[in-house]
């Protein structure tokens, strides 16, 4: 699998974490640390979006440097 496949599904992650998956996770139960599902599922949307960026800045900075 090459780097434009990884950042293409990198960059897929957090548009299907945050959209497409909100009608399946609308939940309450289970409470995840005092949250209700669905306000748990938002707080790890939140925290692996920045990821997935930093990710493809890393994948794209080495594809840069490679070019040189």
């Amino acid at each position: 699998m090459g780097k434009k496949t990884i950042i293409a599904i990198l960059s897929m992650v957090p548009i299907v974490f945050m959209i497409v998956a909100i009608p399946f996770v609308n939940r309450i139960q289970p409470i995840i640390f005092g949250l209700p599902f669905l306000a748990f599922w938002l707080f790890l949307g939140m925290i692996i979006t920045p990821l997935c960026t930093f990710l493809i800045f890393r994948l794209q900075k080495s594809e840069r440097s490679t070019e040189s």
